[in-house]
């Protein structure tokens, strides 16, 4: 059976929970449980901290896992990222107290709080940055006014939780992290079916199908508004100088393409949700 680490808890749990369901697995009921088999699909189901996936996988323990590419880089695993999930997107920043710090060079021989001492001394070594790393296990926006720190790096949302300690974001993303597949061998048995399935989730979310009509004389207009993943299929109607086209379209774009084909002459423009999908 394949090997799959899932996170427990945290902001990566429930969405990588939802998307393997999408995918076709059965996961678990209970939230207690730690280890669940999918007779069907054969696979088994690890449910782990998010900090301990990468060193699971890296270690060959498990044969993949879903955790956060900061956690994966962080872990100095022999794990690698072999898909990325776009789930549990977020930034990785410095902060400091308002108008002390610009820039990581003025970080150089200063104490900086972070929960990811590996990923925050290789980005400061190199930039020829030399500071005391104060390692914590959550909560760093703390650390400056307990006086443990003179600044943090943290994994960034929206940076409210930084405001609300008196901290002000300064230099650039040292990171930009999401979910992420990984493995340290990505041909073993059952990895591939995974991934293929998980990335037709990923269509699923990102793509709806259209349908719509429209003369003969401005298909290669619509076609050209709408082009598809490869190509639209058209299909005749019972009036010759009328076709039916059918065409995945970005749903973030939905609206905006269906304007331009109805003031292109489209009729009948229909929008349907994709399920599932493999391309």
């Amino acid at each position: 059976m394949l090997r799959i680490a899932i996170p427990n808890k945290g902001s990566l749990a429930e969405s990588a929970a939802d998307m393997l369901a999408e995918a076709g697995y059965a996961g678990r009921r209970d939230q207690r449980d730690l280890h669940v088999i999918d007779e069907r699909n054969g696979v088994e189901f690890f449910y782990l901290r998010p900090r301990d996936i990468a060193t699971y996988v890296g270690s060959g323990a498990l044969d993949v896992g879903i955790t956060g590419r900061d956690l994966l880089l962080d872990s100095q695993s022999e794990a690698v990222e072999i898909a990325d999930l776009s789930f549990g997107a977020s930034t990785f920043r410095f902060a400091g107290p308002a108008q002390t710090f610009s820039a990581p060079s003025d970080l150089d021989g200063k104490r900086v709080a972070t929960s990811y001492p590996v990923l925050v001394g290789n980005f400061l070594a190199r930039h020829g940055v030399t500071v005391k790393l104060i390692p914590l296990d959550g909560a760093v926006e703390s650390a400056v006014r307990l006086g443990v720190a003179d600044a943090v790096a943290d994994v960034v949302s929206t940076g409210s939780t930084l405001r609300k300690a008196g901290l002000e974001i300064f230099g650039p993303v040292l990171l930009e992290s999401t979910a992420v597949l990984i493995s340290r061998d990505a041909s073993i048995a059952g990895i591939q079916t995974l991934q293929r399935r998980l990335e037709g989730v990923l269509v699923a979310q990102q793509f709806v199908l259209m349908d719509y009509d429209c003369p003969r004389e401005i298909l290669d207009a619509a076609c050209a508004i709408a082009p598809g993943i490869e190509s639209p299929t058209v299909s005749p109607l019972h009036d010759p100088n009328w076709v039916a086209v059918r065409v995945m379209v970005p749903r973030a774009d939905r609206n905006d393409v269906m304007d331009k084909l109805y003031d292109l002459g489209a009729r009948a423009i229909l929008v349907s949700a994709i399920h599932a999908a493999r391309l």
